[in-house]
């Protein structure tokens, strides 16, 4: 691990143990023994369920990097996608926000395209998670009836609000991704020259962003595979909110009987909290989904601390044993793609444009 790695890892162990400190101050009535009761009583072939479906996520992100792949490989085959995916996948389990870059990296090496166009994919594929993720929430929330499957109704204006701002900040998203796909390359040197005066590096870096990004949007070759891209988006979150579903439905308790808005809400709070992670352990995202549970829905300590841990288990790190046999299967250590990943990512930082 390097030193700015090493930093960054420290102070986020520090703030989540401050996080984990005050919420142990705040609970000074937590029962282990009811922790243990309520955990046993888990009804383990839905957990096993959630499980299958998020495998089934992992299947439709290959769809997708395939529906990517069309423009330069259009024989490439889902099937042999779906390893690097979840090798991918295992790596940012394990490594934290090191093993991010591990699988266009894999992609690239696979189909022996350059790790920069499938480290342009890559950033486009997180817009499309955004505005997937989006079009649920705000199909759940305006809704008929979607006010009274929130269990505070006082909180839905502020909570249509809140989706109205990522509405906006999608649309915002999308106005930039034009321009940048029509003048990608003036943005770039713009940006390069405006930001330059404040650090060369940092203007360097952000322009190399903006043309990595133009190319990527590339990969999307019609009207038909935009249209593609989002179905399998939107049908891949769905998937991971019925795995949601499935865990929390597995305690068998009222309190737990959430209906899809809910989930959407406790998946949201989940990413927001995955910004403070620890490698291996996680941490941000289990705290997140805790003090959802508690503080918006009412459940008990003791459950909302089982079912938070069991939904991380399910939903990030079940991929672990098959991505591990996976790599064992393809002769490949993590750590050291992880290594050569984010040296091919400084090197397309680095590499002036021609």
């Amino acid at each position: 691990m390097d030193k700015r790695r090493l930093i960054a890892s420290t102070v986020v162990f520090i703030i989540l143990a401050i996080l984990v400190y005050l919420q142990y101050r705040h609970w000074q009535t937590f029962d282990w023994s009811t922790f243990w009761a309520q955990t046993s009583r888990v009804k383990w072939l839905r957990v096993i369920a959630g499980v299958g479906l998020i495998y089934f996520a992992y299947v439709l992100r290959a769809v997708r990097w395939k529906i990517f792949l069309l423009p330069v490989r259009p024989k490439a085959r889902t099937i042999d996608l779906v390893a690097p995916t979840m090798i991918g996948f295992t790596g940012l389990a394990l490594l934290g926000r090191a093993g991010e870059p591990i699988r266009p990296y894999l992609i690239a090496r696979q189909e022996n395209l350059s790790v920069s166009s499938q480290l342009a994919a890559w950033a486009v594929e997180r817009i499309f998670d955004i505005g997937a993720f989006t079009v649920l929430m705000a199909l759940a929330v305006f809704r008929e009836g979607g006010l009274y499957s929130i269990p505070e109704p006082s909180w839905y204006k502020d909570l249509q609000r809140a989706v109205l701002g990522l509405i906006a900040l999608v649309a915002v998203i999308a106005i930039v991704a034009v321009v940048i796909n029509r003048k990608g390359d003036a943005v770039a040197r713009w940006v390069e020259k405006e930001f330059g005066h404040l650090s060369a590096n940092l203007g360097h870096r952000i322009a190399a962003w903006i043309r990595e990004f133009g190319a990527g949007l590339h990969t999307i070759d019609s009207p038909m595979s935009f249209v593609w891209l989002s179905l399998v988006s939107i049908g891949m979150w769905y998937v991971v909110a019925l795995a949601y579903t499935q865990v929390t439905q597995s305690y068998g308790a009222p309190a737990l009987q959430i209906p899809l808005l809910q989930i959407l809400i406790l998946m949201g709070s989940s990413m927001l909290g995955s910004m403070l992670q620890l490698p291996a352990v996680g941490g941000g995202s289990q705290l997140a989904t805790i003090k959802t549970l508690t503080s918006l829905f009412d459940v008990p300590p003791e459950m909302a601390v089982s079912c938070g841990i069991l939904l991380w288990l399910v939903t990030f790190a079940a991929v672990i044993p098959m991505g591990l046999l996976l790599a064992h299967h393809e002769r490949l250590s993590l750590r050291r793609i992880s290594e050569e990943s984010h040296r091919a990512e400084e090197e397309v930082i680095e590499t002036p444009p021609a």
